[in-house]
């Protein structure tokens, strides 16, 4: 099933148990628990909200925010929210999360969150040719279960140096990959030459930021016969392991 004993366990558990578990009611919930709306993880804790209140009083951004906890909880993940998610409880979920006139501390001041299609296009970031969603990615990705699924990123430091890191999901193992520039067809290179220093069974898919360094990731796939996976537009955290 491509699935861990763990993930199988609290499958059943959560279903009535080994005696009492079925397929059919247990594949029912699933779909009714997927369809309620779900509440953001600043709902549980209303300690952090209350610290994210202050920062954004003090007219910190949602970014800023969300890096400085990563720095301040760095061993107490359960205290690290994504920019995204401060957003979202800013614009979405209001009612009893951070309070709406928190929007007014924003630097944009805006009460509204405007989308950002129109300015990724204008800058060629976006859409890139035959990306394949993120979503599309196998299950056994997701729960961590096998080993060979890796995220990667580009990392830019001062006087324009540049590094590929690439986690492993499963083991957490870290790569970093020296390019001498930024370039669509400089990081492939790289990233196809450190592939090859590895067995096909570890290596089997790659997850990326769509930034315009992976625009060419058909060639990658064509030279290494490992497929790509991209974010969404904007939402790097969906890469868990790299990003954290």
């Amino acid at each position: 099933m491509s699935r861990a004993p763990s993930t199988i366990s609290r499958e059943i558990n959560r279903n009535g148990g080994y005696d009492n578990y079925r397929a059919t009611s247990a594949d029912h919930n699933a779909w009714n628990n997927a369809l309620r709306p779900k509440l953001c993880k600043l709902h549980w804790q209303p300690a952090l909200c209350k610290t994210i209140e202050t920062k954004l009083r003090k007219k910190w951004s949602p970014q800023q925010i969300a890096g400085w906890l990563k720095i301040k909880y760095s061993v107490d993940e359960s205290k690290h929210v994504s920019h995204e998610t401060i957003y979202k409880s800013l614009f979405i979920q209001t009612r009893g999360v951070l309070k709406k006139e928190l929007q007014r501390c924003l630097r944009s001041k805006r009460t509204i969150r405007r989308a950002k299609t129109s300015t990724l296009k204008g800058r060629g970031l976006g859409s890139i040719p035959h990306a394949v969603s993120i979503r599309e990615r196998p299950a056994s990705v997701e729960d961590r279960a096998v080993p060979g699924h890796w995220e990667g990123d580009l990392i830019e430091g001062c006087k324009k140096t540049f590094i590929a890191t690439l986690v492993e999901r499963h083991s957490r193992y870290v790569v970093l990959v020296k390019l001498k520039d930024k370039k669509s067809n400089t990081v492939i290179d790289a990233l196809i030459k450190q592939a090859r220093k590895l067995p096909s069974d570890l290596y089997k898919t790659l997850t990326w930021d769509r930034g315009s360094e992976i625009t060419n990731h058909q060639k990658f796939t064509l030279a290494t016969d490992i497929q790509v996976y991209l974010c969404d537009p904007q939402s790097p955290w969906q890469r868990g392991s790299n990003e954290n």
